[in-house]
């Protein structure tokens, strides 16, 4: 049995080779000697290629891919996943929170008859911001893609070689790992790990990028916002009907009352908010078919590396 650790890497300079460390250490423990580490640099401003270089040079379990420009921790991990060789798939963070020697709860749990299985963090070490982001993914996941009640993913986590040979099929520019796994399989197993605090820096995630990672969830994986709109339209519809009615009817009963000006601004400014959002809502939908329809990549690996290239390899690819 062979297993892949794949890790996007940004801003980890001074943490990605304890990391590297850990999984070795781990290998050794579960007594796993064939298994690879293939790190990808998300374009990090730090000095982070170079470590990674020097790694993959020095351990033949190491490979490297770089990435031309910034595209983000799931298109980075997909980049993973395209050269990843293993029967079983362990993705992971650069940060050194995730608690690799637990590993084993994991591969148990995924050969119960699981096909992915995520660790899940009962005190979870991070930002009051960084939480609130997670449980909107999660509710995200669960109103909108239709998981399980159940489902907590986070960024650790088992996978089979069936389930990532689907995944990389996707080659449209706005991946969304959870929307990937939930449309392949439902058999999702969940551990409890712990979760470390982080060593070094802060979360790559911005208000902008998870806004941006939310909306991939919403628009490429399902049709369920526009159902909303339709659903918010009609009750609209309903209610303004109502309105007229009832308006008319007061007219009748009391003709000496004067119209509300101001009562009607509100219900124009109201209904107009409306209809513009879900306009906006529509266009985001047919901006991101028209940016899939040019075959924006997914990502482009600018060079790869490994203990069998001196030199660093220049490679160009599109996905």
């Amino acid at each position: 049995m062979k297993y892949s650790f794949v890790i996007p890497c940004y801003r980890s300079e001074k943490t990605i080779s304890g990391v590297v460390e850990e999984i070795k250490q781990t290998a050794v423990k579960e007594n796993i000697t064939d298994y690879e580490i293939i790190l990808v640099n998300d374009c990090s401003p730090d000095g982070v290629w170079e470590v990674i270089d020097a790694l993959a040079r020095e351990d033949y379990h190491i490979k490297g891919i770089d990435l031309v420009r910034n595209f983000g921790q799931h298109a980075a991990l997909l980049a993973g996943y395209s050269r990843c060789t293993g029967d079983y798939i362990v993705s992971l963070d650069d940060d050194g929170q995730t608690p690799v020697n637990e590993l084993r709860k994991l591969i148990d749990k995924l050969e119960e008859g699981n096909d992915v299985v995520y660790a899940y963090y009962e005190k979870i070490q991070r930002s009051a911001f960084r939480q609130m982001g997670t449980a909107i993914s999660l509710m995200m996941c669960r109103f909108i893609l239709g998981a399980p009640k159940d489902f907590n993913a986070s960024s650790f986590y088992i996978a089979k070689r069936i389930i990532i040979d689907e995944m990389i099929k996707y080659k449209n520019a706005f991946p969304f790992i959870a929307g990937l796994i939930l449309r392949t399989t439902r058999k999702i197993g969940y551990v409890p790990t712990t979760h470390r605090a982080r060593a070094e820096g802060t979360s790559g995630y911005s208000i902008k990028r998870l806004v941006s990672l939310w909306l991939n969830g919403l628009t490429a994986f399902s049709v369920k916002p526009l159902e909303i709109s339709s659903i918010i339209g009609f009750i609209l519809a309903v209610l303004g009907f109502i309105g007229v009615i009832a308006t008319a009817v007061n007219k009748l009963i009391h003709p000496e009352v004067l119209e509300g000006w101001s009562s009607i601004i509100s219900v124009v400014c109201f209904i107009g908010g409306i209809q513009l959002m879900m306009l906006g809502l529509i266009g985001e939908y047919i901006g991101r078919i028209y940016i899939c329809i040019n075959n924006s990549p997914q990502y482009v690996i600018r060079q790869e590396t490994d203990s069998n290239d001196r030199s660093g390899c220049e490679h160009n690819e599109n996905n």
